[in-house]
């Protein structure tokens, strides 16, 4: 497991090489010493988490991208490894395979629906958005008053800032892939 130190110390390199700054700019920028920038780019310092916010304001990124570790070129999900969500008497299973992280912007989930499973979903916050992509069976997708109907092959997308829900009305099992992409961040 990398140290939260190898984080900053990535993330502070890869940043910076973003946005093509020097060290010198990057202290003009947060105020922290050209040498403790150094140190930390090194992996020689361990920073304070008021430095991290400082280097995190002055580059104008946010606290996370600072701590966050980095995305791999490659990430495999096993359905072995994936915890079942359960819902409606085990009717709706929800089966979580890429969680949402602020580098990615988004989370995956694989969905199960048996006969008569539903999920009636809380409003998410304003700028998140709901992609389903319908594998099998007939979805029935309510999205405030209003009521739609998915089958195989179908993709709806939908704000998800009021009252929604998913129903199989049907006889089939309703499987089917749900993102929810998060712009505001």
């Amino acid at each position: 497991m990398e140290t939260l130190n190898s984080i900053i110390s990535y993330n502070l390199k890869r940043i910076r090489d973003e946005k093509n700054f020097s060290l010198d700019r990057v202290s003009q920028e947060t105020g922290v010493s050209k040498s403790m920038l150094g140190q930390i780019e090194r992996g020689e310092s361990n920073p304070t988490v008021a430095t991290v916010w400082k280097i995190a304001n002055g580059l104008k990124v946010s606290f996370t991208a600072m701590i966050e570790p980095p995305q791999q070129e490659v990430e495999m999900v096993r359905v072995q490894s994936v915890s079942t969500l359960h819902e409606c008497d085990g009717k709706y299973r929800i089966y979580p395979q890429f969680i949402y992280t602020a580098q990615r912007g988004f989370e995956l989930y694989r969905v199960e629906i048996d006969a008569d499973g539903h999920l009636e979903a809380e409003p998410h916050g304003k700028d998140i958005e709901e992609y389903l992509s319908v594998f099998s069976g007939v979805l029935k997708v309510m999205v405030g008053s209003e009521t739609y109907e998915l089958r195989k092959g179908d993709a709806m997308r939908f704000r998800a800032d009021k009252p929604h829900g998913y129903r199989n009305d049907g006889h089939e099992m309703v499987t089917l892939s749900m993102m929810l992409k998060y712009s505001g961040e």
